[in-house]
């Protein structure tokens, strides 16, 4: 038992094991993670000392910093946090339940439901002012509808005696360049609020984040990671087969819909707030079990923080490589992403 760490909660209702080795990667990958965040929040048009960004953040500095830390950057910065843990975790599920190492999010089309929603529901309720006419909070609702349909139908489409990994993907692929034609559609014949920001849905960007998106973002993506991580064991017994988890008495088709149902409402939370930032959800989990194995319940925090890091990077590096222009951080992680899974398709191409 030396190797393993036991953690348990809600007085011990709920406990799983953690190999050390992989708790101490997780604490070095989350110190990484602040490290990066500190030193971004410095960073742009104004250069500000991570020293001074954390005096800021006690409430010291003065007028002008306070408003580029407080007002302008750090509200972008914790959506760039959240939405890499949300696509990062909803990859890691989808990869265990449908038993596949293609799968993520934007490769089987989930993404792109999610985005056809979005868009849509900002062109049904946008006045003659291009002014939105219900509460941003309900963006997420629309995604998340969008992205459950969508992830269902890939799942149904793909089933035959079961569900063969490359159908999946070759399918989802499918799916995900038909849902990339409705939401131009919807963007080019639809009145679209903020119309000038719209294409955020085509290449993912957190530009424009705020307050009101975080205190949205936020419960969403903590409940749901929460939820994810205490159904690890869940994951861990998808990942045997039907007949083997079914012989061992789980519910396999019950908790493969639950699952699902959390991935799709992480994707939609992400897609709501930054559009398509592509192959977060496919290079996160690869790189975590790397570091930490395969037992989902390392796997995904540890999966939760590197997508962090992703698109921390992704967009500080947008935002600041280029001055005075800004390139969407889905055009980064794109070029990165698309590359992998090439070679992840090679790897698998006999299975």
């Amino acid at each position: 038992m030396g190797k393993y760490k036991s953690f348990r909660i809600w007085k011990g209702n709920i406990s799983f094991l953690v190999d050390r080795r992989a708790v101490n990667v997780i604490w070095i990958l989350a110190g990484i993670s602040v490290a990066i965040f500190i030193i971004g929040v410095g960073l742009g048009d104004m250069k500000i000392n991570p020293f001074t960004v954390l005096h800021v953040f006690f409430g010291g500095g003065d007028d002008f910093e306070r408003l580029v830390v407080l007002q302008f950057r750090l509200p972008r910065m914790i959506v760039s946090v959240l939405v890499g843990m949300a696509l990062a975790v909803a990859g890691g599920i989808l990869q265990g339940i449908i038993r596949n190492p293609l799968a993520s999010p934007d490769i089987i089309g989930i993404t792109g439901g999610a985005s056809v929603a979005v868009v849509s529901f900002l062109a049904l309720f946008s006045d003659a002012n291009n002014s939105l006419k219900v509460g941003i909070e309900w963006l997420p609702a629309a995604a998340f509808i969008g992205a459950t349909f969508t992830g269902l139908l890939v799942y149904f489409l793909a089933w035959r005696n079961g569900v063969s990994p490359i159908r999946l993907v070759l399918i989802g692929i499918g799916i995900s360049a038909l849902m990339q034609a409705f939401t131009t559609m919807v963007m080019i014949l639809g009145p679209i609020y903020q119309a000038s920001q719209a294409n955020i849905w085509i290449t993912g960007t957190v530009n424009g984040a705020n307050w009101e998106h975080v205190a949205v973002l936020l419960p969403i993506v903590i409940v749901l990671l929460c939820i994810a991580i205490i159904s690890a064991r869940k994951i861990n017994v998808q990942e045997l087969g039907d007949e083997l988890a079914t012989g061992i008495g789980s519910k396999v088709q019950k908790q493969r819909f639950f699952l699902l149902l959390i991935g799709t409402g992480l994707v939609g939370a992400a897609v709501a707030f930054a559009g398509g930032i592509g192959f977060v959800g496919l290079m996160a989990p690869h790189m975590a079990r790397r570091l930490v194995g395969s037992t989902f319940g390392a796997l995904l925090p540890a999966s939760a923080i590197i997508g962090s890091v992703l698109v921390l990077l992704a967009d500080l590096i947008g935002r600041t490589l280029f001055l005075p222009l800004e390139v969407p951080a889905g055009v980064f992680t794109a070029a990165i992403g698309a590359p992998y899974f090439i070679y992840l398709l090679f790897k698998t191409r006999n299975v």
